[in-house]
């Protein structure tokens, strides 16, 4: 059992609103494909950041910081909206290469409380990985029951499912090929981050509109992941090159490992 998201990113130039990666994305659908049809045991939960779809309008209207007003409600629908055209381009790049994806999203199946998640509907989620579909999740907004509205990343809703479904591995796919010594000049890739490690690292904001943090906050989210379920491997790692996403679905040691040594109660 493996949860794989494909960055934001990866999957949009963030630069540009939106502007998918479509050959990036129909690359990574096929080595999907190419991976289950090589491992027909292996069950896939898959999600994916919102790019330059979601991010600059949850920017716009602050929908992570809550909702009070009807132009903060607005605000939040449109959120909703950018992020669902990104998804259904997921959807339908993966459906093209034969591949049974179904979407869950969270504005709809989960409540959360001061930005982190409360509530999440897991079992039509465990029921689509029974029967053999690969169920889709992705960075959303969310109901929130302090302070009105939140954005939900594509990271904290692997953290909630993690001790549900108990994945072996969690793989975190961006345009890095890891965790830089000193972010975000390029360097050294650092091959592993245990708990201690991530208050003395380097890690900037991103470059591009990101409510969810950046670098820093993916490795923040990666070692929260990795303390939910004990043995668990988190990595980060780039999705760009051919057979990258085959590669780490078949268990290649890709990226940086995070790993944390406690785990959360």
């Amino acid at each position: 059992m493996i949860f794989l998201k494909l960055g934001g990113s990866l999957i949009t130039d963030k630069l540009r609103s939106e502007t998918p990666q479509m050959e990036i994305i129909e690359r990574i659908a096929s080595e999907i494909a190419a991976a289950r049809e090589t491992d027909p045991e292996l069950k896939l939960l898959l999600g994916h950041g919102s790019g330059s779809y979601g991010h600059p309008v949850a920017k716009k209207y602050g929908t992570q910081n809550g909702a009070e007003t009807l132009q903060d409600w607005v605000g939040f629908s449109e959120v909703w909206y950018m992020a669902h055209k990104l998804d259904r381009i997921i959807i339908d790049s993966l459906r093209s290469v034969g591949l049974p994806a179904i979407s869950f999203a969270p504005s709809a199946s989960s409540v959360s409380s001061k930005g982190q998640i409360v509530k999440l509907m897991v079992e039509p989620i465990k029921r689509a990985l029974d029967v053999g579909l690969l169920p889709v999740v992705q960075g959303d907004v969310a109901f929130d029951q302090e302070q009105g509205s939140t954005i939900l990343s594509t990271e904290m809703v692997f953290r909630f499912l993690a001790p549900l479904l108990m994945p072996t591995s969690v793989l975190l796919a961006g345009i890095e090929p890891g965790v830089f010594k000193e972010y975000p000049s390029r360097g050294e890739i650092i091959g592993e981050i245990m708990d201690g490690d991530v208050d003395r690292l380097k890690l900037g904001p991103s470059t591009a509109p990101d409510v969810t943090g950046g670098m820093g906050s993916k490795v923040r989210e990666a070692m929260s992941i990795s303390r939910a379920v004990p043995g668990m491997d988190v990595r980060i790692f780039s999705g760009k090159g051919p057979n990258s996403v085959y590669d780490a679905l078949l268990g290649e040691p890709v990226g940086t490992l995070v790993r944390a040594l406690e785990v959360s109660p």
